[in-house]
């Protein structure tokens, strides 16, 4: 994929990545942000009812393979998962449609976002980098809303929900248009732990149970889309629809196995532009300069792996 076309977007996204990098230590051949991951390669099967929402060519489809991210939300790739700048969770799907033809999701485990945009999230960062992001957060309630929301640790990844962050333009096979946020839910029930057993856990709890887990048996996760309805913002990433809000079922992922770990699998960019027919990004801002962080991002990551840095897991 190419990086936008706006230079101002691009240059937001080179700053925003040079920013991760001094918050978290420069990691060459990590992402700048969720470092610490794990790929395991699975089957998506579209829902009945995700016909109605969306054209989109796996909704058409019996199943189709897929690759999914678990991972700690710091740029340090050695953070323990009990740490409290392992939060939130994110999980990221890649659908594989044809050869060289795919979509993404990319979610983490906190419904809701830091800012409303890029610029913003860039000037919170600096602010944090520096110590001092009490100003920042005085003229920000949504960032400090956001902060202030829990976060417990998960039991495994295996029992945490996920959210994507922005809202999509979903268009059916008659047209019809309807914004929505996917929601991924866990099939084994959200689990979390209490303060002091999470602290008690070992730093690579979620890595190891998921691994065995895995071992022993698939895990599934059921894919929704929560609807809006007329008024409802579908550009800001800190606004969150009420609960009453229809959700639509979009299908299921079933995990299998551990993904290789090979040079293809740790390349893998995520993107969350959904460039596919029938889902499309709304005006939210944050689109374009996550589409252009990510693909800096991943660019810089790949030339580490080139040129073989050490990475040590399937990125």
């Amino acid at each position: 994929m190419p990086l936008p076309s706006d230079e101002k977007v691009v240059q937001l996204a080179d700053e925003l990545v040079k920013t991760f990098h001094t918050l978290a230590g420069k990691h060459p051949g990590y992402r700048p942000a969720h470092a610490k991951g794990i790929l395991l390669n699975g089957t998506f099967t579209p829902a009945r009812e995700a016909a109605s929402l969306t054209r989109a060519p796996h909704i058409d489809r019996k199943s189709v393979p897929v690759v999914v991210r678990l991972s700690d939300g710091s740029g340090m790739p050695m953070i323990p998962d009990n740490d409290p700048n392992a939060s939130p969770k994110g999980f990221a799907i890649r659908f594989y449609l044809a050869e060289h033809v795919h979509t993404d999701i990319v979610s983490h485990s906190t419904d809701g976002f830091f800012t409303k945009n890029g610029q913003d999230l860039l000037e919170f960062l600096r602010e944090v980098a520096s110590g001092n992001p009490q100003a920042f957060l005085a003229k920000h309630p949504e960032t400090l809303a956001f902060i202030q929301t829990p976060k417990p640790d998960p039991v495994s990844f295996a029992t945490e929900e996920f959210f994507a962050v922005s809202a999509f333009k979903f268009i059916n096979q008659k047209g019809l248009t309807r914004y929505g946020r996917y929601r991924i839910v866990p099939q084994a029930g959200v689990q979390h732990l209490d303060d002091e057993t999470a602290k008690a856990k070992g730093g690579n709890y979620l890595f190891d149970e998921i691994k065995e887990r895995v071992s022993r048996g698939p895990i599934k996760f059921d894919i929704q889309v929560q609807v809006a309805e007329k008024g409802d913002v579908v550009n800001d990433p800190t606004v969150r629809w009420p609960e009453s809000r229809p959700v639509i079922p979009f299908g299921n992922v079933t995990l299998t196995a551990l993904a290789p770990d090979d040079e293809a699998h740790k390349k893998i960019i995520f993107d969350a532009t959904p460039r596919v027919d029938g889902i499309e990004p709304s005006d939210d801002p944050l689109f374009e300069v996550r589409a252009a962080g990510y693909l800096i991002a991943g660019r810089e990551r790949r030339q580490a792996i080139d040129s073989r840095a050490p990475v040590s897991e399937p990125a």
